[in-house]
């Protein structure tokens, strides 16, 4: 196996010379440089990572650990925390908990025993076992998506109750009583604060307004299907829908339409977070849409400058976008009792 003094011999310079290279530290000339990238070349040597992080205690890794890898929320996510680190020369080891506090505390176990320099963290619960447990090592850590109470903590996230708020009110304008929320875990924090987004908008539906009707299961296509099998068995069955994630959203489109129940002529089904064209048949969803690729890149900056000393902690909320397609039409027949916003 070729050494760093290999390389240098061949490249006709002195050890410390290729490990400037190396490191892109310190003045080299291009020539000189070319002449030890050809070398390293040449010979195959590989820099022995190990001991340059065990130099500088860096390692060049960062980690990002999500509950879902498989949704696209989180892969554009991943994508924006991915090209982000990689600019800033950092490599980035990605991590899936399938909403499991068991699965995130081993991640962040064996990634605190991997010395990463930094992770990102989409918690599985609104609790702050594994935060506590990477503050406690001095790592430095950012929030992405979910907010944890009375942890200080760099967060980074969308406003999902106002973002809620705003599709069902939507649906209230178009004439709609009773309309019905497929919810994520309770305890997660963009659950429960689009569930609250909802009965807000509910609350304001007129002197009387309607009786919520919340069900709640998982962030996941299984439960979207089978949260609208119990709804359609309501009496009387509501008229709109509103999925709290895009999962959800698809396994209530396929319940709905196993069931013959035609979005949006029969029922109206509104969702948190778009889906990519290629995943979606016709109808198209009204949607409120996060900027996940900014989400990530915010946050991987955030986390950069940690790693550069910052001792500033922050709550970023970024806007979301409130895109109308055709899945939320009026009730069939028109509103029994039709809301005038003011």
């Amino acid at each position: 196996m070729p050494t760093i003094r290999d390389v240098a011999k061949l490249a006709g310079v002195a050890p410390i010379t290729v490990s400037r290279v190396i490191n892109n530290n310190g003045y080299i000339s291009e020539p000189t440089r070319k002449r030890v990238t050809a070398a390293i070349k040449k010979l195959g040597y590989v820099p022995n990572s190990l001991a340059r992080s065990l130099r500088s205690r860096r390692t060049g890794m960062l980690a990002l650990i999500v509950t879902d890898i498989t949704n696209p929320f989180f892969t554009l996510i991943a994508r924006g925390v991915e090209d982000t680190a990689n600019d800033a020369g950092f490599s980035v080891i990605f991590c899936n908990t399938d909403e499991s506090e068991v699965k995130e505390q081993e991640y962040v176990n064996l990634l605190l025993q991997k010395q990463v320099d930094g992770i990102l963290l989409v918690p599985a619960r609104s609790t702050a076992s594994s935060l506590r447990l990477i503050q406690a090592q001095g790592t430095p850590l950012v929030v992405i998506d979910r907010r944890i109470p009375g942890v200080h903590v760099d967060t980074v996230r969308c406003d999902s109750e106002d973002g809620a708020y705003r599709l069902v009110q939507l649906l209230v304008k178009l004439g709609h009583r009773r309309i019905a929320v497929l919810s994520g875990p309770q305890g997660v924090s963009t659950a429960d604060d689009r569930v609250a987004g909802y009965k807000r908008a509910l609350a304001e539906a007129g002197p009387t307004p309607p009786a919520p009707l919340v069900y709640c299961g998982s962030y996941t296509y299984a439960s979207g299907s089978e949260l609208a099998k119990q709804m359609l068995a309501a009496e009387p069955r509501p008229t709109a829908v509103f999925a709290a994630n895009n999962f959800i959203a698809m396994g209530a489109l396929k319940a709905l339409q196993e069931a013959g129940v035609r979005v949006p002529e029969d029922i109206a089904l509104v969702s948190f977070d778009d889906l990519p064209p290629a995943m979606v048949t016709s109808p198209f969803l009204t949607v409120v849409a996060q900027p996940a690729y900014e989400m990530g890149r915010v946050a991987t900056n955030r986390l950069l400058a940690q790693l550069a000393g910052s001792k500033s902690r922050k709550e970023t909320v970024l806007p979301t976008e409130m895109i109308v397609r055709q899945s939320s039409g009026p009730p069939k027949g028109g509103a029994d009792d039709p809301i005038r916003p003011p």
